[in-house]
């Protein structure tokens, strides 16, 4: 990525943020018609680093987001959750409309079967304080498991669903977010069967699909599979395998969403916290064997 340049002759670079996770990237205004050299090293990165960082997009409007999306691949909606009036594809995550908080570690929808690939979010109300989002390489927690730990979970598959204890999950959730959750995220149920371990796409890697959608392990009982999730789930969000963004106005992060898990910090109040996201669409995971996740709910 050092040696692609812009029109002007400027540099792009890339500044490591994290050991195992995160990139900043520089000189890069982000935008729909984004040259197609500049596209590929944005790809490259976030092969490399999973999450990447752009600084004071300022231009970078709902437009641009839909166009620039649009050069990663085809845009998807959500499945529960109205995409903002007049886009197609943007969802506003509004804290005070109660659809904001995304305080649980978790992977973007894996409660369908072709989970998005990509997520891009761009920053439009920040509070003065708190608020931060934390991502986690579900490769790395992968990696860090003892070769009998690898060796179990590559053959287990887990069911995950949107539909949830939401008390047990937020503890400290109001009443319009719980409205929100009843009445729209989960509106309509999905379930789906994936492997605990699923192969990248594109590098190859092993990693974990977990996360708050999380339901069961498939064949184990209810105690072993909260048991055995929490150990997984650790090695996936300890801290060494994580990288922290303390957001400003106009900033942008777009993640793989095939190799990571986030979390966004509920530490700002009633502050008002407004983000805009894309996604991006995936694959259907592949499994070790070579199986794929399959659907076992959807909505007729």
């Amino acid at each position: 990525m050092n040696s692609v340049r812009n029109s002007d002759g400027s540099a792009i670079t890339v500044r490591r943020l994290a050991g195992r996770i995160g990139a900043e990237i520089q000189g890069v205004t982000l935008s729909g018609s984004l040259p197609g050299p500049q596209v590929a090293a944005i790809r490259q990165a976030l092969l490399a680093h999973r999450v990447v960082f752009f600084r004071d997009q300022a231009e970078f409007d709902d437009a641009a987001q839909e166009g620039f999306s649009r050069l990663l691949g085809d845009l998807v909606p959500h499945p529960t959750e109205k995409v903002l009036e007049g886009s197609l594809g943007i969802l506003e995550l509004d804290a005070a409309a109660g659809n904001g908080k995304a305080d649980q570690w978790h992977t973007d929808v894996t409660f369908i079967d072709a989970y998005p690939r990509y997520s891009v979010l761009r920053a439009v109300r920040i509070p003065e304080y708190g608020g931060d989002t934390v991502w986690a390489s579900t490769v790395a927690g992968y990696q860090d498991l003892s070769p009998q730990l690898k060796t179990l979970v590559e053959g287990l598959w887990a069911v995950h669903t949107n539909k949830y204890d939401y008390a047990a999950q937020h503890a400290h959730g109001t009443q319009a977010e719980r409205e929100h959750y009843e009445k729209v995220f989960a509106s309509n149920i999905y379930e789906t069967e994936h492997p605990v371990v699923r192969i990248h796409p594109e590098t190859q890697e092993k990693s974990l699909v977990l996360g708050q959608f999380f339901q069961r392990f498939v064949g184990q009982t209810h105690a072993d599979s909260a048991a055995l999730f929490r150990l997984l789930q650790d090695h996936v969000t300890r801290l060494e395998n994580t990288v922290r963004w303390s957001w400003r106005k106009n900033d942008v992060a777009i993640w793989d969403n095939q190799a990571t898990q986030h979390y966004a910090l509920n530490d700002y109040g009633n502050q008002d916290r407004t983000m805009r996201r894309t996604t991006i669409g995936g694959e259907v995971p592949v499994s070790v064997d070579g199986r794929h996740s399959r659907m076992l709910r959807q909505p007729n």
